[in-house]
């Protein structure tokens, strides 16, 4: 059996997440990316798209294929141990944004890291 297998509700939750910000709807979104609207419908009801439609989800979203892997155990594969710190990882995201200025993305940076300490904090003292 595969060991890894594609999270579908993370992968709806970032198509959604698009859509509304684009004011698209489900129909205007599959004709988009070029799936079918049926494929949008599996989606929503918790069934895998075909490798196809995965490639051109993912790569509509612009977002690497491993945002959207699980391994066996649920976990997510960039969870595992080594993983990134979140602004490491979002920086150069918010970098490339034509829509935000330095000035954007350096408040941004700043509410980030101060919700990761937070939870980390809130993490560290249920922990103890």
């Amino acid at each position: 059996m595969a060991r890894t297998r594609v999270n579908v509700a993370a992968l709806y939750a970032a198509l959604d997440a698009a859509r509304t910000t684009k004011k698209l709807s489900w129909r205007q979104l599959a004709a988009e990316v070029g799936v079918s609207p049926s494929t949008m419908t599996r989606l929503a009801n918790g069934n895998r798209p075909d490798v196809d439609a995965f490639a051109a989800l993912v790569r509509w979203l612009g977002a690497p294929a491993e945002s959207f892997m699980i391994d066996a155990e649920g976990e997510s594969e960039g969870s595992q141990a080594g993983e990134p710190e979140l602004l490491v990882q979002l920086a150069p995201l918010l970098r490339a944004r034509s829509d935000l200025g330095e000035e954007d993305v350096k408040y941004l940076e700043e509410v980030i890291g101060a919700a990761v300490r937070r939870f980390a904090s809130e993490r560290d003292s249920r922990v103890r």
